[in-house]
């Protein structure tokens, strides 16, 4: 708890100085966006932004249901939000996915299948990311609507091949029993000669049911492949609600702005893929930076820093004080499993 605390007030002392530094030298300008923003179109971004959490937590829902019946789609919203604070507050958003399995823990399903819901869940997101990134990759490629230096190029490339790495992993992590077993095992072994575990071979046994419990409920996407499609295109849609949200509040500020949303899409993607080199809370610093380079490559300099904050906020620091709200709330419903 101490740590949670902690991240927090570092990422509100971090929202600070990026704030500093992006309306000291255009807070006139910011200012008077703002003032003749069409407000409706920024809710409109607000509203997208919860479509996304709510078909996030549809797929996690879906998936849950087939190891829980009786679980409810509130309470699978309400820890996806709770996983948007711990994701916003964790480098490289690696605090989510363990907050998850303890949640769903709570509420009565076991730790191992908890694992496995959540890196199932996981995979879908990174397909789904990986597909949007081919299709940004493509779309800029025959209509080059960004012009991007050989940097930028290169850390989208590493950031769009690491993701595929993080999937085809996660893949093999959920189907390989010997590799889990090799692995799960040596480090039981180093961990009994290092006097870290007393009992080496009743660890081992206890870990034996774990993954026989985990590798089972992994052949669920392997036996229900719609499952597997309406939970993967569920996430198609979300990440393209998400990265839609800059157009609504660049037309917001000018109507007759040029742009589309298939470039908006492509420049979000990008954005995000940069952004996630960053080993800070929410990739603060590098996330601002890659939407002004991204985006400023064709669109007005007056509107670029008031898209940022307005963006940014809705993207990411509310995301952090409603999971965090929600976090408040959370109990579980049963009793926990084992």
């Amino acid at each position: 708890m101490k740590s949670t605390k902690r991240n927090t007030i570092f990422v509100l002392l971090v929202m600070c100085v990026v704030f500093y530094f992006l309306i000291k030298d255009d807070y006139e300008n910011i200012l008077y966006n703002l003032s003749v923003s069409n407000k409706f179109l920024i809710l409109l971004g607000v509203v997208f932004v919860f479509i996304y959490y709510g078909l996030k937590a549809k797929a996690l829902y879906l998936i849950t249901k087939e190891h829980k019946k009786d679980v409810r789609f509130k309470n699978m919203f309400n820890q996806t939000l709770i996983a948007q604070f711990f994701n916003g507050i964790t480098p490289f958003s690696t605090g989510g996915q363990p907050m998850q399995i303890y949640m769903l823990n709570k509420t009565g399903i076991s730790v191992g299948s908890a694992t496995n819901i959540i890196i199932q869940d996981f995979l879908m997101y990174q397909l789904a990311l990986i597909t949007i990134g081919v299709f940004a990759v493509l779309f800029n490629m025959f209509f080059n609507f960004i012009n991007i230096s050989a940097e930028v190029n290169a850390l989208i490339i590493a950031g769009f091949v690491i993701n595929t790495i993080v999937g085809l992993s996660l893949l093999f992590i959920s189907f390989s029993r010997k590799f889990n077993d090799f692995v799960a095992k040596l480090v039981i072994k180093i961990g009994a000669k290092f006097k870290l575990i007393k009992n080496k071979e009743e660890t081992i046994k206890k870990l034996e049911t774990k993954l026989e419990e985990f590798h089972e409920s992994a052949k669920l996407f392997k036996n229900k492949k719609t499952l597997f499609l309406r939970c993967y295109l569920y996430n198609v849609i979300a990440l393209i609600a998400y990265y839609v949200i800059p157009f609504f509040i660049f037309l917001s500020f000018d109507p007759k702005l040029a742009i589309t949303i298939p470039a908006v899409i492509s420049c979000s993607a990008f954005v995000l893929l940069i952004g996630n080199f960053v080993p800070i809370p929410g990739g603060s610093g590098g996330i601002e930076a890659a939407f002004i380079i991204l985006f400023g490559s064709f669109l007005p300099d007056k509107l670029i820093n008031s898209t940022l904050i307005i963006w940014r906020f809705i993207t990411y620091y509310l995301g952090v004080l409603i999971g965090g709200v929600a976090l408040s709330f959370f109990k579980g419903s049963e009793k926990k499993c084992e």
